[in-house]
């Protein structure tokens, strides 16, 4: 009787650590559950803490949208390995825990200061599988930070808005889609300058 007690009081410990205790989330979301949602925003707020030398911070940036985004676009085998990575760190700590006082608790139930500990951790580790996992990890979090546009604005890289004007070329083809019904003009395309659109067509004959 008391090892099926024991059991039973594991799985339930474990239940409430894999599942229970979460915050709701603030934004549905199309593929993240609340658990993920919550290591995104702990593991975003360490990587990119408020700062001056920043734009923006993690919260700010929105990285669990953006994770959100990211996974329901990938194949169904590449984003079980992503959710099976962020499931990885947030339950790591129970081998590899955080210093101090409850560094056995989630990785989102941390302190700052001990996820930071914990990722350092993660970095300086003799096993390259460790690195190599923190390293993805990041991977998915900065192209999410540097994509966002504050953060491409303080880089110079924000996309520009470039208003194409329409020349007469573009009345020769339908619409894409469409089909040759579509055209607008079917005869002769008068252009700005009076130069033939297309020599020995649309000029006339001497």
């Amino acid at each position: 009787m008391s090892v099926w007690l024991l059991l039973i009081g594991l799985g339930l410990l474990g239940f409430w650590r894999a599942w229970a205790g979460y915050p709701a989330d603030d934004k549905p979301r199309a593929v993240l559950a609340r658990r993920e949602t919550a290591f995104v925003r702990a593991a975003a707020e360490v990587l990119f803490p408020p700062s001056e030398e920043l734009p923006l911070s993690g919260a700010q940036a929105d990285l669990p949208g953006y994770a959100d985004g990211y996974l329901a676009d990938l194949p169904a085998r590449q984003r079980g390995l992503v959710r099976a990575l962020f499931a990885l760190f947030e339950h790591a700590t129970l081998i590899w825990p955080g210093p101090g006082l409850g560094g056995f608790k989630r990785f989102s139930s941390l302190s700052p200061e001990q996820r930071l500990a914990v990722l350092r951790a993660w970095e300086g580790s003799r096993s390259s599988l460790r690195r190599m996992c923190l390293t993805a990890l990041k991977a998915v979090l900065i192209l999410g930070y540097v994509g966002h546009p504050e953060s491409l604005a303080a880089l110079g890289l924000a996309p520009w808005k470039i208003d194409s004007p329409k020349v007469g070329a573009d009345f020769l083809y339908p619409p894409i889609g469409q089909g040759p019904d579509a055209i607008l003009h079917t005869g002769r395309v008068e252009t700005g300058g009076g130069a033939p659109l297309i020599p020995r067509v649309d000029q006339e004959s001497a």
